[in-house]
């Protein structure tokens, strides 16, 4: 697909007054531009710098003193002839270039993403390396970066075409077998294939069944603060934040809706919720925020109870119906007194609770004074140990948006439904789809390739 007809140009590198700034064309009309903007009509040579003065080829303004370099298709990000000039990084240079080159003839504005769009389009990437850049750009940790990384690289992308080509293969056998009856196919063809097509759906439920890893990399580790009112939740999340970033008040229901910060701990991704008192009210709004607390407790990763030292260690109410085995037990204002819950603060401890079903279950208790600090390193390495146990992953790089899932769920349900039966035709319809549905998530989806399979294997048509 490589050629649009009109040339898109903006603004690559970040807002704001910098050193220096990146403007990026792309298109056909790139190249006749930049000698324009230069003054020359013998274009530079692709992917050397030229530094020159830039300016307006309709008044002569001087725009600036640039480096200009001219990457020529197909060698290029997008695949199409892309120029970059870096430009000094002021308001009023920016702004002047790009007025500038929205006056040239067949250039437009670029809309979001379009970059790599056209690069996707021309064949210079599949759709999980494009979605790969979106989240190196929007990675926060270093953990992030990792991934965003290796599916940038392709990971992602050439697990799954190696999917794809492998399906793909043994439906060309089906076909054949279906369509060329007359053709001299190997012995036990059929059960070869089954035994692949398995491995294969094997393969495939071995990475679905990944804990959702990449996924919540992405999003970050969610963390819930729970409690009934003036249990320190609040005091809490401003400790952790290192800002006031929640309301501290003797008043019981201070905290009527959720409130989050984000953290970076050991390079990975956290998003820490606090949420309002857990108690009855006869007030509709702070109703309303225990509604919400609870409903962010069921999803959450990790979930801190926190309880004032005074009530310890009586929990009731909807507190205690949110425990499970994904809990963290804080017993808070440990400062406020001389016992047991003093003396083990910064120090864990188990508390044994019954779940639903009534089985004995072991949670992990700190004591911390959320007022003092006090055990709150304790309480920083506990929590990067559960945000790396939960999101570390060593094999693979993991699926990492929803889209994928669907469309791996989709296809182990056809593969398995075509396992399930000895109808070649049903069969090969059914790993048809499931090929479609992998080549959904890459953007390679083509006939064209079962057909090269087909011919190029068994030689129809000799």
């Amino acid at each position: 697909m490589y050629g649009h007809s009109d040339t898109i140009f903006a603004l690559s590198s970040g807002a704001g007054r910098a050193g220096v700034a990146v403007i990026r064309l792309s298109g056909p009309r790139s190249l006749p531009v930049l000698c324009a903007l230069l003054g020359r009509e013998n274009p530079p040579k692709p992917r050397v710098a030229v530094y020159a003065p830039i300016a307006d080829p309709q008044n002569g303004e001087r725009l600036d003193d640039a480096i200009a370099l001219y990457f020529q298709a197909p060698a290029s990000f997008t695949g199409e002839d892309v120029v970059e000039l870096h430009v000094h990084g002021g308001r009023a240079v920016i702004e002047g270039v790009l007025e500038c080159l929205g006056r040239q003839p067949g250039l437009r504005l670029a809309e979001p993403g379009e970059y790599s769009r056209r690069a996707f389009q021309n064949g210079k990437m599949d759709l999980t390396e494009a979605e790969g850049i979106a989240d190196l750009i929007d990675a926060e940790t270093a953990a992030q970066r990792r991934q965003a990384v290796r599916q940038m690289a392709g990971e992602l992308g050439r697990l799954y075409e190696d999917w794809r080509l492998r399906l793909m293969r043994a439906l060309a056998h089906i076909e054949a077998d279906i369509d060329f009856p007359d053709e001299d196919l190997p012995e036990g063809i059929v059960a070869v294939l089954r035994n692949d097509l398995q491995h294969i759906g094997n393969e495939i439920g071995g990475h679905l069944a990944d804990n959702r890893r990449g996924e919540r990399l992405r999003e970050g580790f969610q963390i819930v603060i729970l409690g009934a009112p003036n249990a320190g939740k609040s005091s809490l999340l401003n400790r952790l934040a290192r800002r006031d970033a929640a309301i501290v008040s003797d008043i019981a229901g201070t905290t009527r809706d959720t409130i989050e910060i984000h953290l970076d701990l050991g390079g990975f991704p956290v998003t820490m919720v606090d949420t309002a008192g857990l108690r009855e009210s006869g007030d509709a709004i702070e109703t309303e925020g225990v509604r919400r607390a609870a409903e962010r407790a069921e999803n959450a990763d990790l979930k801190l109870v926190v309880i004032d030292r005074i009530d310890w260690p009586r929990i009731d109410g909807e507190a205690k119906r949110l425990i499970d085995q994904n809990t963290l037990i804080l017993v808070n204002k440990a400062d406020l007194g001389e016992d047991d819950v003093l003396s083990r603060t910064g120090e864990t401890s188990t508390w044994s609770w019954q779940d639903g079903q009534g089985n004995a279950v072991e949670l992990p208790v700190l004591a911390i004074s959320a007022m003092t600090g006090a055990g709150m390193e304790s309480l920083l390495q506990l929590l990067e140990t559960r945000v790396k146990e939960g999101l570390d992953f060593a094999g693979p790089v993991p699926l990492t948006r929803m889209r994928h899932r669907h469309a791996l769920e989709n296809a182990l349900g056809h593969l398995q439904r075509g396992l399930a039966t000895d109808i070649a035709e049903l069969a090969a319809e059914d790993i048809r789809l499931a090929v479609r549905e992998i080549g959904k998530i890459t953007g390679r989806v083509d006939v064209e390739d079962l057909l090269d399979i087909i011919f190029g294997d068994f030689c129809i048509g000799k």
